[in-house]
């Protein structure tokens, strides 16, 4: 019946939504550029019923961390679109995301990183996009995959030393072994 009902939340979603969303170092004018220019529609799935089988099954995986049928979902959503969007692999996306805030889109760190991905309030000014809300899950998302992205380019596709970058630990592997050991969760 769960899984139905998973299903279901996740059919009403893909045919009502469509993704539109919106992290974290020191103030870089190509990520700046790159978050203006990420704030546009986009939907990842094309097909219907792989969707719905990807869903449910990711669903399952988080849903002892996010017990809101419908919270799950968007966030799912709109993960996919925006690893899509940027070109980022959605496992290593839900691994950024489980490492950062354990799929708690009010996480708030010590150094002030909000949401899911965990992004600096700055980012905000420098876009001119003041009243963004970090702990929604598309803005989030948004700006989250675009950092990454832009981190993934700097570092010529090295993806330990974008994710370092990501972090703020750069030159260290810790951070990135945890992400990758993360990604293993949500590999298909």
């Amino acid at each position: 019946m769960h899984t139905l009902k998973i299903a279901c939340y996740c059919f009403c979603l893909m045919l009502s939504t469509s993704i539109w969303a919106n992290t974290s170092d020191t103030f870089d004018p190509e990520i700046r550029d790159a978050l203006k220019k990420s704030f546009a529609t986009a939907d990842s799935f094309k097909d219907r019923y792989i969707a719905e089988v990807w869903l449910v099954d990711m669903s399952g995986r988080i849903d002892r961390y996010v017990k809101d049928d419908l919270e799950r979902v968007e966030i799912l959503r709109t993960a996919h679109a925006e690893a899509q969007r940027h070109e980022l692999p959605i496992d290593l996306v839900l691994g950024l995301i489980h490492t950062e805030s354990l799929f708690n889109r009010f996480a708030i760190s010590r150094a002030g990183a909000q949401g899911l991905m965990q992004v600096m309030p700055f980012w905000k000014k420098e876009i001119g996009r003041p009243n963004d809300n970090l702990t929604s899950i598309k803005t989030n998302l948004r700006y989250g995959c675009t950092i990454l992205k832009h981190y993934l380019k700097v570092a010529k596709g090295d993806w330990t030393e974008a994710l370092a970058r990501y972090n703020g630990s750069y030159g260290k592997v810790w951070y990135p072994e945890r992400v990758y050991k993360n990604q293993k969760r949500y590999r298909e």
